[in-house]
């Protein structure tokens, strides 16, 4: 008599009689097979004839972790063994070790998928199929506390932390094969690589114009020039295309929503992902999280519906520019786009392995102005993710399934980058994106310097009527906040220029209207239904800052050479303003003089400072050796 089976691939569980069925008959069917103290192995996806439990909890357990893949001959439940019969997972006598830590890993990565019709794909049988075969499948014969799974997973990290080579780890899987003839292992990188996306969180490749005009893709995807200025899609030689199609950029795309599941795919991670609702700090004036910020509370009271479910995601987005090779004669910017999940609590939320690469933007040149261009698939899932959600398994809440949605909060970059995402030019007179058309600047020698600070202090600070800081008084107040309203008034009256860098088109340099004041684009975030009202658009990294203003600072008092700002043309700019005299440059005979400033060290003091440096002590790994740096 055949069995139906059909019951145990149905993922929407809770609302098919069916399943519940099936499972009714499976139960009654396994009723007499019970050992004399009334237990029998559990076939659920977590438990995998691993576990043995009582008749009702077996019904609990396959109701709420499903049955389990490729258990299809039930011989632990009452079903004959004909031919090749055994179970999925072998038991202590046989095959892989029955701790293997890769059934946790399926367990969590299956439960991404069970009663999300929402992610579509093949079934979870053939999607598994492979992955349940390598951890079935011993490593060796008789050694029993590998898989070959398991093998292949920790060999693929060891690659990656020691930066071995597709072609090294090739080599390698050769001499483990002729040394270990019998071993059941992947013959090749590529194989590897094929077997290891099974388990999810791959990438997409995206081609791009070479003139970054716009992106291979969805409308464009199958054009086979650019749309915007007309250029080839694909490398040619001797002005003809090659045998295989080789495009001249492609963009890698890591899609959010999976990475977003997968975090609350395991209890563990679950419960860390409501830690902005019962870890923020109960001191107003203490803020420790960006929960505890103004930002944060304004977005909640805008936007009531999405801080209702505290599992709803906050994001950040980190974005700049570095060189892959390591050598600095060779020009090339890459650029990745990192998000980074504040619901997580401060000391777990900006670690390496919670950081998630979304973007990586390809050279040689920056992106520049070009930065939407390569942010659309990016902005269009969380566009997505804001407006419909995911269906996500919560491993905290008994495997419930929540609709998940997620808000990307601000940026954080140094202030060239800004530039690139914000639309608003970093460079001229304008420069602040803070006190944008009241910036107040003036032309000195060979660069635009800014001034006016004093408009902070408070009205009656006697620094605002000192004479010696750029010879006037200071009565202004400080620069007027500038409302959303304002804004978006302003990059109304914004021009939309050609993407890309081609000579005849979008590398064609636009003279800005003073209408436009320093915007050159509206930035592709303003797509975001909630982006206009947030507060805190863009955050400064104050690494860079930091360093910058410590360097300066520090060659000035030390009267360094090439770190000084005390330069030549800072004191002919002195003298143009008709302020502080004694640091006027005057003429010595032929000789043109530069007097000490009150600022700099003496050579004594010099000296003193060097030692004092020279015997600073750190913890380990927390600074360089200083001493070796000090003369």
């Amino acid at each position: 008599m055949t069995i139906d089976k059909s019951w145990t691939t149905i993922r929407r569980r809770g609302s098919s009689n069916e399943f519940w069925n099936g499972l009714q008959h499976f139960l009654q069917m396994a009723k007499p097979f019970v050992n004399d103290r009334g237990f029998i192995k559990c076939p659920c996806r977590r438990c995998l004839n691993n576990a043995s439990h009582q008749l009702e909890d077996l019904e609990s357990h396959i109701f709420r972790n499903g049955f389990m893949f490729g258990y299809n001959q039930w011989i632990h439940h009452g079903e004959p063994a004909t031919g090749n019969a055994g179970t999925t997972v072998a038991g202590p006598s046989g095959g892989i070790h029955e701790r293997d830590e890769m059934f946790d890993v399926l367990d969590d990565i299956i439960s991404e998928d069970v009663d999300d019709d929402a992610v579509g794909g093949p079934s979870s049988n053939d999607q598994y199929d492979d992955l349940f075969a390598a951890l079935r499948s011993e490593l060796y014969p008789g050694v029993s506390s590998f898989s070959s799974l398991n093998f292949l997973v920790k060999l693929m990290h060891l690659k990656v932390l020691n930066k071995w080579t597709n072609k090294s780890f090739d080599e390698l899987l050769k001499l483990l094969k002729l040394a270990f003839p019998k071993i059941d292992l992947v013959e090749s990188h590529y194989e590897a690589k094929k077997l290891m996306t099974k388990m999810g969180l791959g990438y997409s490749s995206i081609h791009v114009c070479k003139n970054d005009c716009a992106l291979f893709w969805k409308e464009n995807s199958l054009k086979d020039t650019c749309p915007v200025c007309s250029e080839s899609r694909w490398k040619l030689q001797s002005g003809k295309r090659s045998g295989k199609n080789v495009p001249h950029k492609v963009l890698r795309y890591f899609p959010v929503g999976p990475r977003l599941k997968r975090l609350f795919a395991t209890s563990k991670t679950a419960k860390l992902m409501r830690w902005q609702s019962t870890g923020k700090s109960k001191d107003n004036d203490v803020m420790r999280h960006p929960v505890d910020g103004k930002s944060w509370q304004e977005f909640d009271k805008r936007h009531p519906q999405f801080a209702g479910d505290v599992r709803n995601v906050r994001l950040g987005l980190a974005a700049d520019g570095f060189n892959p090779f390591g050598n600095m004669s060779l020009s090339y910017s890459m650029w990745p786009v990192v998000l980074t999940t504040y619901n997580l609590p401060p000391w777990i939320c900006m670690k390496a392995e919670y950081l998630m690469l979304s973007l990586l933007i390809p050279g040689p040149q920056s992106p520049g102005k070009d930065m939407d261009v390569f942010l659309r698939p990016l902005i269009d899932e969380l566009k997505e993710l804001w407006v419909h959600g995911l269906d996500t398994r919560d491993a905290a809440s008994e495997n419930s399934v929540f609709r998940m949605r997620a808000a990307l909060l601000w940026t954080v970059n140094d202030f060239l980058a800004r530039s690139s995402l914000s639309g608003w030019s970093g460079q001229g007179y304008r420069a602040c994106p803070t006190c944008n058309e009241d910036t107040p600047s003036m032309r000195v020698i060979g660069k635009t310097a800014y001034f006016g600070h004093r408009r902070f202090l408070p009205t009656n600070h006697h620094w605002r009527s000192n004479l010696q800081f750029d010879g006037r008084t200071e009565r202004k107040r400080p620069p007027r906040r500038f409302s959303t309203t304002d804004i978006l008034e302003q990059l109304r009256r914004v021009k939309t220029g050609i993407p890309g860098k081609h000579p005849s088109y979008g590398g064609v340099k636009r003279k800005r209207g003073d209408d436009e004041l320093n915007w050159r684009k509206k930035s592709i975030f303003y797509e975001l239904p909630y982006w206009a009202t947030i507060e805190l658009k863009h955050n400064l990294d104050v690494m860079h800052i930091e360093k910058n203003v410590c360097d300066s600072l520090v060659g000035t008092l030390l009267a360094d050479p090439h770190k000084s700002k005390d330069t030549d043309n800072a004191r002919h700019d002195l003298a143009k303003l008709g302020i502080r005299h004694k640091l006027h440059l005057f003429e010595d005979g032929n000789k043109l003089m530069k007097p000490a400033a009150d600022y700099t060290f003496s050579d004594a003091n010099r000296r003193k400072f060097c030692r004092f440096i020279r015997s600073v002590k750190f913890p380990d790994g927390f600074a360089s050796n200083l001493s070796k740096n000090v003369a």
